[in-house]
C-alpha cells in the first residue's frame, strides 16, 4: 500500500523525519481503512493565522482550529461523479497548524509528534467520510482514530 501524498510545509518548522513519521502513519491507516493504492492526497502544515483565515473563509469561524479536511470526494451542488477512468483516487486536503498541534502537546501532555499523528489521522478520517457530529459517529471516529494510532505506536 502506498498512498501519494504531497506535504507542504508552509512554516518550514517541520523536520524530515516528522514528515516521514506521518507519511508512514498514513500509509498505515490506508491499509487498515482499505484505501486503494495510488490514491492522493495533500497535508499542508500552517500557522495560527493562516488556518484562520481558511477556517473564517469556509467554515465562518473567526479563530484558529488544529485541523481542516477538504474532501474531494464530496459532491458540491451541480458536480457529477465519473466512473470509467483510470484515474487514481483523490482524497483529499488536510490543513494543520503547527502551533495548534504544539500547543495542544504541551496541553495533553504528550509529545508533539504525537499530537501531529493525532491530526493527520483525524483529517484523513474525514477524507474517507467519518464524521464526529453525532455521539455515535464520535464515538466510532475517535475509537478508529486511538485504535490506529495505538497500533502505530504513538500512544499518549
Amino acid at each position: 500500500m502506498k498512498l501519494n501524498i504531497d506535504f507542504f510545509d508552509e512554516t518550514n518548522t517541520l523536520m524530515e523525519e516528522n514528515l516521514i513519521k506521518m507519511e508512514e502513519l498514513l500509509n498505515f491507516a490506508a491499509e487498515k481503512e482499505c484505501v486503494e493504492a495510488n490514491s492522493e492526497l495533500s497535508v499542508t502544515f500552517v500557522n495560527n493565522d493562516k488556518i484562520q483565515q481558511i477556517n473564517k473563509e469556509y467554515r465562518s469561524k473567526d479563530q484558529p482550529t488544529d485541523v481542516i479536511s477538504f474532501a474531494m470526494e464530496e459532491l458540491g451542488e451541480g458536480e457529477i461523479q465519473l466512473h470509467g477512468f483510470e484515474m487514481p483516487r483523490v482524497l483529499g486536503d488536510i490543513i494543520i497548524s503547527v502551533e495548534k498541534a504544539k500547543e495542544q502537546a504541551d496541553d495533553y501532555g504528550h509529545s508533539y509528534v504525537r499530537e501531529l499523528g493525532f491530526l493527520v489521522v483525524h483529517g484523513f478520517l474525514h477524507l474517507l467520510g467519518y464524521d464526529h457530529e453525532t455521539d455515535e459517529d464520535e464515538k466510532k471516529m475517535f475509537s478508529l482514530q486511538k485504535d490506529i494510532l495505538n497500533e502505530f505506536g504513538l500512544q499518549r
